[in-house]
């Protein structure tokens, strides 16, 4: 595909992806917007419907303070003079101060009045709270009864709901002492929650109580938001729920404001689109089209003599000048390639064995190091002056018997040391042998074929963590499922892969390291693809170490590539791994979700085909 309509696809790619970004912004952004705008106006609404209602009992309160603060109500405590409610509690009076209830309370709590009315019939009530003689005992307003303080609140009754307030009953001039209360009330009927929701102009209503809903909600319709919040009574307990409507307005506005604005960028991007793609064909793809055609020509017909001579002063002319200079350097160059590619060779190959012997050698070093830490520790000097001592036969018995003791506990430690030793000398010897046979196998790769054998892949793997060194060892679970064991023996390059699987278990165990992790595990899975003319091995080694990040999946088989440390790894090891694979007509490939999860090795190896007896053995 050619430059051109790549080219184009990518830029409206860009603006296809542009598009659907501002749908993006629009939906999660813009819209979202517009809806915290109208929760907050459902919200604020709430408030004044709250504040409307707080002020629906202000105006009880005051008629009550009013009432408790006359010198006349303050005598008709003390004396119950039937006159002051004929006079003063009748129908009429009660309907000019609008409440519904009036209770006149001694400090006991006693009733000295209690009369109800219906506002529109002129009929009594008959309300639960009238029909009582005093307050409740538990009635909560009974420490400000005696204390002699205003309140207010709201009271669930047979009738609805309640806006009481209560004030002190004073001489008229505000003083006492305090003789009681004047308890007014008015119901909060639908009237009066249209008047409420007039003030505060909102729709409102007044629902029931819902048992375990949250103290305040909100919910959003397609056409209408809504707020609910819980109202206690005077005793603190669920007495209704408030809700406030408000129209999606907003939204719907904003709706069709994205809309015309959408409809402008898309007519825009489609504009600015057309005028690139002039402008980009005749500033750079024409031009580079000529220079495209000449570097064919020349790959074509070999010819190092012709140039382009492109007479531009942009950097497609600074391109076709040096691409002229490049021609002419190429033939002074292929004479010094062949030499360059066979030291290159040379020491690719180098590098690679010394990689595969450094890591052999490091757990000979080690094990020869913990040898010699045992062998001095071993008390050879003393068990030599016990024995002096003893044949001189000039010690005290009890001298005699210690030493007999020493010199015991001396044979017995150095017996675990020479066995120790036995198995240090064995592991050394198995790593020695595996060295010389990597040497003889590397030297055999130089001038022939790969030598296969038979292996199970289970002892591959234990040969292989064998020539790890032992701090990965002690870093790595090695852990090997149900299909390498059910696999059999399979017929590969054994000492090549042994080699492969080293430098993936050190590598396993790095990026354990380097995650921070004490321990860590190595799965390794295996599995038989069978294709039309060949068998192949898949090998999958998975480790929850540090990850591959997703721009370094490739490059961690390029050569000199790594994230260690330069002191310490010179980006060999997987480079080697999959010139190895590659050289056995396999492949290597890595894959992993993110950092910090872990990261698995692919290989596809080929197989060689069994022979009969092979076969016959492994049955």
């Amino acid at each position: 595909m050619k430059i051109r309509p790549k080219l184009i696809a990518l830029m409206a790619g860009i603006f296809v992806i542009l598009c659907l970004a501002e749908t993006l912004v629009e939906r999660r952004v813009v819209m979202p917007s517009f809806a915290e705008l109208e929760r907050a106006d459902a919200r604020t609404a709430m408030r004044r419907i709250n504040y409307a209602l707080d002020l629906a009992v202000d105006r009880v309160a005051v008629l009550a303070a009013d009432w408790g603060n006359w010198s006349d109500t303050y005598q008709f405590v003390q004396d119950h003079d039937i006159a002051f409610i004929k006079t003063n509690i009748n129908n009429v009076a009660i309907k000019q101060l609008a409440v519904n209830v009036v209770l006149i309370v001694d400090v006991d709590g006693r009733f000295a009045l209690a009369t109800d009315l219906d506002l529109n019939t002129d009929r009594p009530l008959g309300l639960d709270l009238t029909a009582r003689k005093e307050l409740p005992a538990n009635f909560p307003w009974r420490a400000n009864l005696r204390e002699g303080r205003p309140t207010r609140g709201l009271l669930r009754t047979n009738r609805g709901v309640l806006m009481l307030t209560g004030a002190p009953v004073l001489d008229g001039y505000g003083r006492g002492p305090c003789r009681g209360m004047v308890i007014m009330g008015r119901l909060l009927e639908r009237s009066e929650i249209q008047r409420i929701a007039a003030q505060a102009q909102t729709d409102f209503a007044l629902l029931d109580a819902a048992p375990g809903a949250a103290a305040e909600r909100l919910e959003s319709a397609a056409a209408v938001t809504r707020v609910y919040r819980a109202i206690n009574d005077v005793y603190g307990r669920p007495i209704g729920t408030l809700r406030v409507a408000v129209p999606r307005e907003i939204t719907m506005r904003g709706q069709v404001a994205v809309t015309y604005a959408s409809a402008c960028l898309i007519a825009a991007a489609v504009i600015v689109l057309l005028l690139l793609v002039i402008v980009l064909n005749r500033m750079i793809l024409t031009p580079l089209a000529v220079v495209t055609r000449h570097a064919v020509a020349v790959g074509e017909d070999r010819d190092l003599t012709t140039r382009l001579d492109l007479q531009r002063a942009d950097e497609i002319g600074v391109l076709a000048r040096e691409f002229d200079r490049m021609v002419g350097r190429v033939a002074q160059s292929r004479t010094q390639l062949v030499d360059q590619s066979f030291q290159a060779g040379f020491a690719e190959l180098a590098k690679g064995v010394l990689h595969n012997l450094g890591n052999a050698m490091t757990p000979i070093g080690v094990r020869l190091a913990h040898l010699a830490e045992r062998l001095r520790a071993v008390p050879a000097e003393d068990a030599e002056q016990a024995v002096a001592e003893l044949q001189q036969g000039t010690a005290a018995p009890e001298r005699t018997a210690d030493l007999q003791e020493f010199l015991r506990l001396a044979c017995r430690e150095l017996v675990l040391t020479v066995k120790c030793a036995r198995e240090d000398v064995a592991v050394v010897t198995r790593q020695a042998s595996v060295i010389q046979t990597a040497l003889a196998e590397q030297m055999r790769s130089a001038r022939n074929e790969h030598v296969i054998e038979p292996v199970r892949l289970t002892e591959l793997v234990a040969q292989s963590l064998e020539i790890v060194p032992d701090s990965c060892r002690a870093r790595l679970r090695i852990d090997t499922d149900d299909t390498v064991r059910r696999l059999g023996v399979v017929r590969l390059a054994r000492t090549v892969l042994r080699l492969i699987l080293q430098n993936l278990i050190i590598n396993a165990a790095d990026a354990v390291r380097d995650a921070g992790k004490e321990r860590g595990v190595l799965r390794v899975s295996a599995e038989i693809v069978r294709e039309a003319d060949r068998q192949q091995l898949h090998l999958q080694c998975n480790d929850d170490g540090v990850g591959i990040p997703a721009q370094n999946l490739e490059r961690v088989f390029e050569k000199g590539f790594s994230t260690k440390s330069p002191e310490t790894n010179h980006g060999i090891g997987l480079h080697w791994c999959a010139n190895a694979i590659n050289a056995l007509g396999g492949r290597i490939w890595a894959a992993s979700e993110g950092p910090g999860r872990g990261a698995s090795l692919h290989l596809m190896i080929p197989l060689a085909t069994p022979e009969p007896a092979s076969l016959a053995g492994a049955a």
